[in-house]
């Protein structure tokens, strides 16, 4: 079986996420891949896994911090310029990811730096109570092949990770997957100066003497594009709102807000990140534009701007009401978000 090793010098989320979709669907079944990459300030979330549950959306757009849903399940992961990613492919028989993880340990352990495996599918450093998770995999097998990746935190800023996978205090019910938090480290707690450019290296090496072989490291960038078929299409659906927010799995949202001339309540019921049912309640002397909302909403797009020009159809039809719809606009714009 041939080895492949690619470096991307990309740190756009989207890019390399379609990078690894196009190698895994076009790799022969008698090739093994090695992919290390990195992305710059971006929360990837699973395959299943609902942004508007996961996420501060709205915190997110602030501070310009990208989505990407990517192709396999698992949890709401943030990744930084402190954060190194790997995945291995390879065809079955031979995928294995305790192969996979076992090279990423031996790789670090040229650097001094003794981790192990523990159930849940993290590397670890540390026993019992001081035992600290410094990786996470998530995983997607075909028929004839399989994909291991994961990220190795090096010096993440930690606290934004927080600040973007905490969601608004949204009455949100969602049947997608929500992850599991755990305690966390990084590796430059244990080795200062350690980089990405360092983690590399050494994983490569463990990944050649592994499997006996030494490839010729392919690097790629959106400048020097991959030689992989389909690669332009995926890169355009990677980056596409459809993929990282229309593929959210069913949920509802109730959102409630108090305005001067009366209490609105609006119920929510969305598929694919489109609304299939909306119910509102409003205490307001004058209830039917509220209830003309609740009928227009339905079949819209969960996008703020979508809503807003939903709202703006309804002013049309009671233009005396423009000011309060315009507030209660800015209201619901701001709660989907």
């Amino acid at each position: 079986m041939a080895s492949r090793i690619l470096l991307s010098h990309s740190n756009d989320p989207h890019f390399n996420l379609a990078v690894e979709d196009c190698i895994f669907r076009s790799m022969p079944a008698d090739q093994r891949v090695l992919f290390l990459w990195r992305n710059a300030d971006t929360v990837v979330i699973g395959r299943s896994q609902n942004p508007w549950k996961e996420c501060n959306i709205n915190k997110m757009e602030q501070d310009k911090i990208h989505l990407a849903r990517r192709q396999s399940g698992g949890g709401a992961v943030f990744h930084d310029l402190g954060n190194t990613n790997f995945t291995f492919m390879a065809g079955k028989p031979e995928y294995n990811k305790e192969v996979s993880t076992e090279i990423v340990l031996q790789g670090l352990k040229k650097l001094g730096i003794e981790g192990y495996a523990n159930g849940r599918n993290d590397l670890v450093v540390g026993e019992g109570e001081e035992m600290r998770k410094f990786s996470g995999s998530a995983y997607k097998e075909t028929k004839d092949r399989g994909f291991h990746h994961g990220t190795l935190l090096l010096h993440a800023d930690l606290s934004r990770l927080a600040n973007y996978l905490n969601p608004d205090l949204k009455k949100l019910q969602s049947k997608g997957i929500t992850s599991v938090r755990s305690r966390v480290t990084n590796l430059n707690s244990l080795y200062q100066t350690i980089d990405h450019q360092l983690v590399c290296d050494a994983i490569v090496e463990a990944f050649c003497e592994y499997f006996g072989e030494v490839p010729v490291i392919e690097e790629i960038s959106p400048e020097a594009l991959p030689d992989l078929p389909g690669f332009v299409e995926k890169f355009a659906q990677q980056q596409s709102w459809d993929w990282n927010f229309g593929k959210s799995p069913q949920f509802t949202h109730t959102l409630d807000e108090r305005f001067k001339w009366g209490g609105v309540e609006i119920h929510l019921d969305l598929s694919n990140a489109q609304i299939t049912a909306a119910q509102t309640f409003t205490d307001s002397l004058f209830p039917d534009p509220i209830e003309l909302l609740a009928e227009k909403l339905v079949g819209v797009t969960y996008r703020p701007d979508a809503i807003a020009a939903c709202i703006d159809s309804v002013i049309e039809n009671f233009p005396d009401h423009k000011n309060d719809l315009e507030e209660m606009k800015e209201w619901l714009v701001k709660a989907v978000s």
